[in-house]
């Protein structure tokens, strides 16, 4: 579904998941004594947190939401959750990464990166990956404490890069991540190879899609020049 959309100037990519493996937080998870199948769970309930926080106006960073969720989900004491949320500055790139932000900034097209999330994450696992040089900004929503799928944080985003919304496309591989970005007027981009095997129909559709972040990009890449 791309109706009137056109080939972006900058790409902006979510973070956690998207981007970057969650199997270190995983194998934090287990190493502190719970099981090893708690991960999704323990992250869907770290987004389920923020979102209520985000529509009774109650800020919170990431990082407390996500310890708060692994006590309410595995019962481990705070020192333990803080050690797991420790784990999230191990994350390494996916494998497609690499391939499509090179596609990009071959094209002349903006890379940047937009997480709700802790900052540094993002430096750290893309810098691990040997692919931070590729990216010219790291955002995250928490320098306006806004959660996305909020409006303002999209917006912010394209206000920081100087360019207007629709000259923008978001990239990730959560349906509400779109579905928000979508909502700011955005370009939007869903990868099917990460944990939701299909978009959320119920949200609407994506501007483009793909089984990996190349696919996507490629196809972000295909549509007409503005």
């Amino acid at each position: 579904m791309t109706g009137g959309r056109t080939r972006p100037a900058v790409v902006a990519f979510d973070v956690n998941e998207t981007l970057l493996d969650l199997a270190p937080v995983g194998a934090a998870l287990v190493e502190q004594g719970a099981p090893s199948d708690v991960l999704p769970v323990v992250f869907a309930r770290t987004l389920a947190t923020g979102f209520a926080g985000a529509a009774t106006d109650t800020w919170f960073p990431f990082r407390a939401a996500f310890e708060s969720s692994v006590a309410q989900v595995t019962g481990l004491p705070g020192a333990a959750c803080a050690a797991v949320a420790d784990s999230f500055m191990e994350l390494s790139p996916h494998p497609d990464v690499e391939p499509a932000l090179r596609r990009l900034v071959g094209a002349g097209v903006r890379v940047v990166t937009l997480s709700h999330g802790a900052p540094g994450v993002a430096e750290a696992g893309l810098t691990r990956g040997g692919v931070a040089v590729l990216v010219e900004q790291m955002l995250t929503s928490e320098s306006i404490r806004a959660w996305k799928p909020a409006r303002e944080a999209y917006l912010w985003a394209a206000g920081v890069c100087g360019v207007a919304a629709e000259q923008m496309a978001l990239v990730a591989a959560h349906s509400w991540d779109v579905a928000g970005a979508r909502r700011a007027g955005l370009t939007t981009g869903f990868t099917s190879g990460r944990s939701e095997r299909v978009f959320a129909d119920v949200l609407g559709a994506p501007d483009v899609q793909g089984a990996t972040l190349v696919e996507v990009v490629d196809a972000l890449l295909a549509l007409p020049p503005r």
